[in-house]
């Protein structure tokens, strides 16, 4: 993959519409990373991933069950960017023990979270047309209607992601 067709912008190189997002970044971060910089030749793209991250952040399962999403999509779609990145939000939470099963697709011990991996698997092998026992047995381990809805979000916005940075070469 030749890097010359995406190059990894700064927020002075980046297009007019990717600015904002590159300077907000920056100041979140202390600087923008590789992947975002890239991603920054389409601003429709980057404001866009952005923008969905964010909502799913605000979605009703909790942080560790969005980061279970989203490193299942990442290993699934074979992100190492994203799961590096993923991995590292995973210590910062205190779960570094969810790291190595998620990296290798293996059970997790916690319930609750395992029915998270379970069901984003198979929305992502069915696309989304879930046999109704299956989507049973995910609500009967604790979950909602709206969580199964905002894990198939999820599954939208970091396939976005994964599937970018693999074409630009991360």
């Amino acid at each position: 993959m030749s890097t010359t067709s995406f190059p990894t912008h700064t927020p002075e190189t980046a297009p007019a519409a990717a600015r904002p997002a590159m300077i907000r970044t920056a100041a979140e971060f202390g600087t923008v990373p590789p992947a975002l910089g890239r991603l920054a030749t389409s601003p429709v793209l980057l404001n866009g991933f952005l923008d969905a991250s964010a909502a799913f952040e605000h979605s009703s399962l909790d942080r560790i069950a969005q980061e279970v999403v989203i490193m299942t999509v990442a290993v699934r779609n074979g992100c190492r960017v994203c799961v590096g990145i993923h991995s590292g939000f995973l210590r910062k939470l205190g779960r570094a023990e969810l790291i190595a099963p998620l990296r290798s697709g293996r059970p997790l011990d916690d319930p609750m979270l395992e029915a998270v991996r379970q069901f984003t698997l198979r929305l992502l092998a069915t696309t989304g047309d879930v046999p109704d026992d299956e989507l049973q047995e995910f609500l009967a381990a604790g979950f909602t209607p709206e969580n199964a809805l905002e894990i198939v979000y999820g599954i939208g916005a970091y396939t976005m992601s994964t599937f970018a940075n693999r074409l630009v070469g991360l």
